[in-house]
């Protein structure tokens, strides 16, 4: 019996120096190397280290050093400094279930590339680590961050598991190509509900603080979001650059204010941006209110060739449609304000009134087609109830008809100047009446025009302007029907024969001063040039009594003298 029981204890000992023995050895270099081999052959990862290092004072921790850790045939999930794994009574039922895992120094890449992994801990914690999480819907790299994961149970598809609590911060981080500092992050994880009671960071020389949840369908509710003195240059066109806004199945805004804050793009701009907005969701291309409010303004509002300064909106939504309290501008030298509806039903905008006072204002060298190109499918409609314009000068520099109008008043009342998505005058009266006018080279005083429509006839009842020494004065009708049919009537007393000339009838053979009659037809289609269209008749007597009468047919003059028709007309309107 004693032999029996001094071989137990040598056996025992034996035992006790080889733990010791291996204890020891492990902690080497090639210990390391050993262990890490062993669980590369024997799993699906790939794991290297330097050294294991394990403390009497703190027992139930391993520390790693220099470690890289990854799926086989995947880059490294992990590269980092020091791995420190604590452990607990739980290895012995769950040896891949660590109590805690803390990287220190070093890069963690998440993707679905890297999961799922067998590892779990019920804390992960990041220290001085830089996180990427690329081939995902958030393009996203961060460094220094600090924080941690608990509990962590990746799972397929979803690196940081289906429920935890989330705290990190982040010295440095880019989301989408936006780059951030000090970025905070506080929030919860529970299954494909995500809620973020705080996040904070310095964006663009200023400070977004905010609170956001994301519903399991994926939608997201900002509850509230401040953005402070952002100063954010974007490559992107303004339609790009709110794109991001469209990839979420819904977007529910319950506050969002924006105080100081510029913004520019290749081709817009807006300066000194002051925004104050309210239960607003936005959701597959159109939006919903129950009772939200809009308030902005700014010192600049650049959109290619539109620029506005100092404008200022507040505006009300509601299930009906928006209600837009004000609206007002500077804008080319002069003041823009109006009011009015937009209405979900029929998708029309109806402005109560609108006001135009002392614009010095170049139309675009293309206004012709834009005046032509549709609007886009959310504004079918455009009425204006009361329009009013007061000392505006207007420029057409068009080389083959150049026109001005100086200290241009207007007035109208039901104007329907849009429908069916073309622009156009389909209903209402108006008239414009200016103190000066130049016409091709020809100058006038006091022209003036008046005109009422309906759903069939454009009719203009008055068309006058005095010349140097005479006046002139018209009434025409055009058309709503799809030929666009125009009518002409005009007479001048006492003006210079040569006057039709410049704008586009062949010279006549008498000369001086003298009354003239002008009867004309055409078609204004948009796909359809005007000339060959034209027939009308003129006769003309100057002050020695000569008379003249000439006759168009299809845009040429008989006996000889032909040329080019009036381009002087209205602008031709779309077909509804």
């Amino acid at each position: 019996m004693k032999f029996l029981g001094k071989l137990i204890a040598w056996v025992l000992i034996a035992v006790l120096v080889v733990i010791i023995a291996f204890y020891f050895l492990v902690q080497t270099r090639w210990g390391a190397k050993q262990v890490s081999g062993w669980i590369s052959d024997n799993s699906d990862y790939q794991l290297t280290f330097d050294a294991i290092d394990h403390r009497f004072s703190s027992p139930s921790h391993i520390l790693l050093k220099n470690v890289t850790f990854g799926r086989d045939g995947k880059p490294a999930t992990l590269d980092a400094k020091t791995v420190d794994i604590g452990l607990s009574s739980r290895q012995f039922t769950d040896p891949l279930h660590a109590d805690a895992i803390i990287l220190q120094d070093g890069t963690l890449n998440l993707s679905p590339a890297t999961a799922p992994l067998a590892i779990r801990a019920d804390r992960l914690q990041l220290i001085n680590m830089a996180f990427n999480s690329p081939e995902t819907g958030w393009d996203l790299s961060a460094q220094r961050v600090t924080g941690g994961v608990s509990p962590w149970l990746p799972e397929a598809g979803n690196v940081l598991g289906s429920k935890a609590d989330i705290m990190m911060s982040a010295g440095s981080l880019t989301l989408n190509g936006v780059p951030a500092s000090n970025v905070l992050i506080q929030g919860s994880i529970d299954h494909n509900n995500v809620n973020l009671s705080t996040i904070g960071a310095d964006l663009a020389r200023g400070s977004l603080t905010g609170t956001a949840r994301r519903n399991a369908d994926g939608g997201w509710i900002v509850d509230s979001l401040q953005m402070n003195d952002i100063r954010l240059q974007s490559d992107k066109t303004l339609a790009d650059f709110f794109a991001p806004l469209t990839t979420v199945p819904s977007l529910q805004i319950n506050r969002l204010d924006v105080t100081d804050a510029q913004l520019q793009g290749p081709d817009w701009a807006i300066i000194d941006l002051d925004l104050s907005l309210r239960d607003l969701t936005l959701s597959k291309q159109d939006w919903q209110s129950q009772g939200g409010k809009l308030s902005m303004n700014a010192s600049e509002f650049i959109y290619g060739s539109l620029h506005l300064n100092d404008p200022i909106l507040n505006a009300e939504f509601s299930p009906q449609g928006v209600a837009l309290r004000q609206f007002t501008s500077r804008w080319e030298g002069g003041m823009i304000r109006t009011s009015g509806n937009w209405l979900r039903d029929g998708k029309t905008l109806v402005l109560d009134d609108f006001a135009l006072a002392g614009l010095e204002y170049t139309l675009p060298p293309n206004w012709k087609q834009l005046w032509m190109t549709q609007l886009p499918p959310w504004l079918q409609g455009v009425t204006i109830n009361r329009l009013n314009a007061s000392r505006n000068l207007v420029i057409d520099i068009d080389p083959a008809f150049p026109w001005q109008l100086t200290a241009l008043d207007g007035y109208g009342s039901y104007l329907q100047v849009a429908k069916n998505r073309q622009w156009g005058i389909w209903g209402g009266a108006g008239g414009l009446n200016a103190a000066a006018g130049t016409f091709n080279r020809v100058d006038v005083r006091r022209p003036s025009i008046k005109l009422n429509a309906n759903a069939s006839t454009v009719n203009i009842s008055e068309l006058s302007a005095f010349t140097e020494k005479g006046l002139l004065e018209a009434t025409a009708t055009v058309s709503q029907l799809p030929q666009r049919q125009l009518n002409v009537s005009l007479n001048g007393r006492g003006v210079p024969l040569t006057i039709l000339q410049q704008w586009g009838w062949p010279a006549l053979p008498i000369s001086g001063d003298g009354n003239v009659q002008l009867t004309a037809s055409g078609t204004l289609q948009a796909d359809a040039p005007l000339k060959p269209s034209v027939n009308g008749q003129l006769r003309a007597v100057n002050m020695s009594k000569q008379q003249v009468t000439q006759t168009m047919r299809g845009g040429v003059v008989s006996g000889g003298n032909e040329g080019s028709v009036p381009v002087v007309s209205p602008s031709p309107q779309p077909s509804p």
